[in-house]
């Protein structure tokens, strides 16, 4: 079947879902009023609350929530056959993920900025915000070690990334304190940072950078791995202004470009698929394609990491509620896009049959390199438009780097908020201490990277892949019980919300009891230990939600829509 039809098809499905399905939501679900004033400009502090002009908060939500994960999850779905990710990509991005992502972006907003697990007091009671901040402590520290060893990885085995992605972190902080501080419009500062980046990858191929294979006993990836956790702690504590919504706002740029010069490759190239549809002769030790494919593709089709951003720092930033469409819709839809471009590069961008069967002769080497897969289906993509297959592999891997690292800094800061969250919650006043809960942060995070596989120091990330996929799509189920419960008191149709949030509780519970029994097997103490808990929590505060929706039922609550 010819890949370049395909494309098409689900671009127009992608086209249509945001034309009538968000103004659907817009219009009639959350109901957006151009006249409320958004946290940004009640609690405008300099630092996490600032009103933003919407294409640039929308650079800095689609930058955060795309990383790697949309990327590396279709490229290890792919195993399966390309058709059952496709169609997951598609029908989540348009029903799933703009809805869930739009919804706790509007929902936090009502709320004067607070994260979706706050927001859990007020909607199903006290007991269930703990329980809520705890899942997602969870989630943002294998967020954290995931991409940080992603980033390594890439660091390691395309040396001309390197210097690319540091020379880009002064080009964004020169574009913050233009735009902010001496108020010089967009446009230039965007042209001249987006033709910087694209020189900077020259300067990679010429001069690439790599560690010595091991330093005091460990290896140049683990190092890499160390070494993007400090950048990430000391990026989260910077003014959002500052690093974080500039860097975003120029790497979109950057994103955009690439999606578009690999659509032209494709285009160009018009190659038929070389995976099969549905494969059939899965290796052995394979996972069942249910319920894991709908956690191993996370991003690009729904995932709960978006529900964090959009309740922990886009609606902080939101200027007019009404940017919040196009904001959360558009920034999943972006999303859509990407893993549409990772299924495409990864079941149509290899030269043969052969040459795919053997990448994904395995279970683990189809999971373990994805991210690769995805580089070399791509930059094939880019070498039918004369583009030479190093510079296309560099800046394939440069675009996925950039964006990993904004949702690496991102995710950080989150979770130094919920940590902040967790001392407010109980009383613990040495956690809402800024400089202490950053520190917590990144010891929290190295632990994890590093003693998550004993065997392979800083490699811990890629071992936590399906329990992060898993956790990951349990805190969407989670906020989606949120978002129904909000959208049933005030009497609207939560049939939107409710509809997702059973098919995702029902396959990530799954999964997770699924990847509890490996871990076992395995022998896996310390990975067995944290998805009982988080297991244990999902149940415990699922059933919170249900308690909720029977006393709503018995005494109905009237929720102010203008609150």
């Amino acid at each position: 079947m010819n890949a370049v039809l395909v494309t098409v098809i689900c671009l127009f499905l992608f086209f249509l879902g945001y034309r009538f399905y968000s103004k659907y939501l817009a219009e009639k679900v959350y109901q957006l009023d151009p006249n409320f004033k958004t946290p940004a400009h009640e609690f405008n502090d300099g630092v996490d609350f600032v009103p933003t002009n919407k294409f640039v908060l929308w650079g800095h939500h689609f930058s955060s929530v795309a990383g790697a994960a949309p990327i590396v999850g279709p490229a290890i779905a792919v195993i399966w056959g390309w058709l059952p990710a496709l169609l997951w990509v598609v029908l989540g991005t348009i029903f799933f993920a703009g809805m869930h992502d739009f919804g706790t972006l509007w929902a936090s907003a009502r709320n004067r900025g607070q994260s979706i697990g706050s927001i859990t007091q007020s909607v199903i009671g006290k007991r269930a915000v703990g329980l809520f901040l705890l899942i997602i402590f969870f989630l943002l520290l294998m967020v954290n070690a995931v991409f940080a060893v992603t980033i390594a990885g890439l660091f390691t085995n395309f040396p001309g990334s390197v210097l690319p992605y540091w020379l880009q972190i002064p080009v964004a902080i020169a574009v913050g304190i233009l735009v902010y501080k001496k108020g010089v419009k967009l446009l230039w500062p965007s042209v001249i940072a987006l033709l910087l980046l694209i020189s900077f990858i020259f300067v990679g191929v010429w001069l690439p950078i790599t560690l010595p294979e091991t330093i005091f006993g460990l290896s140049s990836t683990a190092w890499w791995v160390f070494i993007m956790l400090v950048y990430g702690a000391v990026a989260s504590r910077l003014p959002v202004w500052l690093l974080l919504q500039p860097r975003d706002y120029i790497n979109s740029h950057l994103l955009f470009l690439g999606l578009i010069v690999i659509y032209i490759g494709l285009f160009a190239t018009n190659p038929n698929f070389i995976a099969p549809p549905i494969n059939t002769a899965v290796p052995e030790g394979t996972p069942p394609l249910i319920p894991l494919l709908f956690v191993t593709v996370a991003c690009g089709a729904i995932s709960g990491f978006h529900g964090l951003v959009s309740s922990g720092t886009s609606s902080k930033q939101l200027d007019k509620e009404t940017d919040a469409r196009f904001v959360g819709y558009f920034g999943a839809m972006g999303e859509g896009m990407l893993a549409l471009a990772s299924i495409m590069a990864t079941a149509a961008g290899f030269a043969t049959l052969e040459q795919w069967s053997q990448h994904y002769g395995t279970w683990a080497s189809a999971s373990g390199g994805g991210t690769a897969a995805f580089v070399l289906g791509a930059s094939n993509f880019l070498s039918n438009l004369g583009i030479p297959q190093e510079f296309g592999s560099v800046f394939i891997s440069i675009m996925i780097i950039a964006f990993a690292a904004t949702t690496l800094d991102t995710s950080m800061r989150l979770q130094r908020f919920i940590l902040s969250e967790i001392g407010e919650q109980y009383h613990i006043s040495v956690l809402k201490n800024t400089n202490v809960a950053t520190l917590l942060t990144f010891l929290t995070c190295v632990l994890l990277a590093f003693f998550a596989d004993p065997s392979n120091p800083g490699a811990g990330g890629m071992i936590l892949w399906p329990l992060f996929g898993t956790t990951n799509q349990l805190t969407a189920g989670l906020s989606l019980i949120v978002l129904t419960l909000i959208l049933w008191r005030l009497k609207r149709n939560y049939l939107v919300s409710l509809i997702p949030m059973i098919v995702i509780v029902a396959m990530t519970t799954s999964s997770m009891l699924i990847n509890i029994g490996s871990y076992i097997k395995a022998g896996n103490t310390l990975l067995v230990i944290v998805g009982s808990i988080i297991l244990v929590l999902n149940i415990w505060l699922i059933l919170e939600g249900i308690a909720a929706a029977r006393r709503e039922k018995q005494h109905p609550t009237s929720l102010d829509p203008s609150a």
